[in-house]
């Protein structure tokens, strides 16, 4: 699977509720092992995602008042759901349905 086969896509929640787009993958693995596809990352208007709320006050809280500020205020629509919690419309064959196992 490809990155660009999920981006842009819409998502919605367990209950059917829209969120957004998907924006963002986050992939996690082992070190020299296999990497997994875990959360998206969806947003809600256009430019949630340039401020990056995770990349935002969140991550780094050093800057200036007025930047983080404004990351905060615009990136305030951008959550990162697990991909067991969400369905894509259309939707993705291969696309991991079940919780993870650890």
């Amino acid at each position: 699977m490809r990155a660009g086969e999920l981006l842009g896509r819409t998502a919605y929640d367990e209950q059917g509720r829209r969120l957004g787009r998907v924006v963002d993958l986050v992939v996690r693995g082992t070190p020299g092992g296999p990497l997994r596809l875990t959360d998206l990352v969806v947003t809600r208007h256009w430019y949630g995602r340039l401020s990056g709320r995770l990349i935002g006050p969140e991550r780094h809280p050093s800057g200036p008042w007025a930047i983080r500020a404004a990351a905060r205020l615009l990136g305030r629509s951008t959550v990162q759901v697990p991909v067991h919690r969400l369905r894509l419309d259309p939707p993705v064959p291969g696309l991991p349905e079940d919780p993870p196992t650890r």
